[in-house]
């Protein structure tokens, strides 16, 4: 692969753009401003995964030798100069949308991203909670993104609502993911003298941390046909999606190891796509 394309890591970007197309399915609009949201976000997480690339570069070149930067296929003043482009040029697209719509909300939400992942990159990552939180309000942004864009355009305020709901779902599940990976990575992340949740706490709260926003999540999944917000499709979608988080929640507390903990992040993983699609459905049909 093209190391400028492999620095930006195509396909976590592709999935927050997926949670911006679930909001124009959410409020029925595909129309200019939105595509051109779908770019901003794909800018930003692109360049927010270079920018993260360009503060572990030492930490890649002990574990992760093949990437871009530790591999010399990139040099470490140009893939800055890079992440730091693709910011800017998402911020760019950001303001463009912001006159469209006629409101600065999407143009300040771009802002706040792309700053919270130049922090979270060089500050946060490795901090207790604070790096998981950050990454699930990336992923919460992605839906309030999307949601403002339509909102903003139409005058319709309860589809900002709708993805300041769905943008707290992902949150929840998001934090809960990223403290079982650091539970999956505790060894290696001690080595590189990083300060998890894990490595602090221990693996077992953790698991209980894990597990309950798993559960609250989970639990909480069926109000949004309850009040209307989806379809019976989309209930008969996430059930199956529920017996996943269900099940990782119950896994995770019976046993941290590695192992286990790779499994029950790719059962997450798998459980939020057939949410995702569970939304798309829900609100088209």
């Amino acid at each position: 692969m093209n190391p400028y394309l492999e620095i930006i890591r195509p396909g976590n970007a592709v999935m927050a753009v997926i949670a911006v197309i679930l909001m124009g399915f959410v409020g029925h609009n595909f129309d200019l401003p939105l595509i051109l949201g779908l770019i901003a976000t794909f800018l930003a997480l692109g360049g927010g995964n270079a920018i993260n690339d360009v503060f572990d570069v030492k930490i890649d070149s002990i574990n992760k030798p093949t990437r871009p930067i530790p591999s010399g296929r990139i040099k470490l003043k140009i893939a800055r100069a890079y992440a730091l482009g693709l910011l800017l040029l998402a911020i760019l697209v950001g303001g463009i949308i912001s006159l469209m719509v006629r409101n600065i909300a999407p143009v300040t939400i771009v802002i706040g991203a792309c700053i919270l992942e130049y922090f979270y990159a060089r500050n946060l990552k490795s901090t207790v909670l604070i790096g998981n939180i950050c990454v699930g309000i990336l992923t919460g942004l992605c839906f309030l993104f999307g949601g403002v864009i339509i909102g903003c355009k139409i005058g319709n305020i309860q589809i900002i609502i709708i993805s300041l709901i769905l943008g707290f779902f992902a949150l929840l599940m998001n934090i809960a993911r990223e403290i079982v990976k650091d539970t999956e990575d505790i060894e290696g992340d001690k080595k590189e003298g990083a300060k998890t949740f894990p490595i602090v706490y221990g693996k077992k709260p953790s698991a209980y941390l894990a597990g309950a926003l798993i559960i609250i999540d989970t639990v909480l999944c069926p109000l949004l046909y309850v009040y209307r917000i989806f379809s019976i499709i989309y209930l008969i979608i996430v059930i199956i999606g529920m017996i996943l988080f269900f099940f990782s929640a119950y896994s995770i507390l019976k046993d941290q190891s590695k192992e286990n903990c790779t499994k029950i992040s790719k059962f997450l993983k798998i459980g939020m796509i057939i949410a995702f699609i569970a939304f798309a459905l829900g609100s088209a049909i």
